[in-house]
């Protein structure tokens, strides 16, 4: 599966997508259309290692709902990231079995890289 998750309103998605140079066979899912699904975001998560690494805390919600003074669990990061899109980090990059999580110049490249086969 080649499957990116963006925010098609994210100028930063955008210019990722477009570094990407994609043929076609990558299925882009805006997910402030259609948010995550809890299998995929599970499954990523068995990737990344933790809910916690794939949440963005720099989402204007995270302070503004007072989570921020929060201690929160795996359980409620995931909770929060399949309530709301805007806790995503975003891009999520799926390519086959690798998955990539945010917008790092060191993650961007690597996922150029895995996309170009180099």
């Amino acid at each position: 599966m080649k499957k990116i998750y963006h925010l098609s309103s994210c100028n930063t998605c955008q210019r990722i997508i477009k570094e990407l140079e994609l043929q076609g066979d990558v299925e882009l899912q805006d997910i402030k259309q259609e948010n995550i699904d809890e299998a995929t975001l599970d499954m990523i998560k068995e990737k990344v290692g933790s809910y916690e690494g794939m949440f963005s805390k720099r989402a204007m919600k995270y302070r503004s709902m007072g989570l921020n003074e929060m201690n929160l669990t795996e359980a409620d990061y995931k909770k929060y990231m399949l309530e709301e899109y805007t806790f995503l980090k975003r891009p999520f990059i799926i390519l086959e079995d690798e998955v990539f999580v945010g917008n790092s110049k060191k993650v961007v490249e690597a996922a150029k890289k895995a996309y170009q086969g180099a």
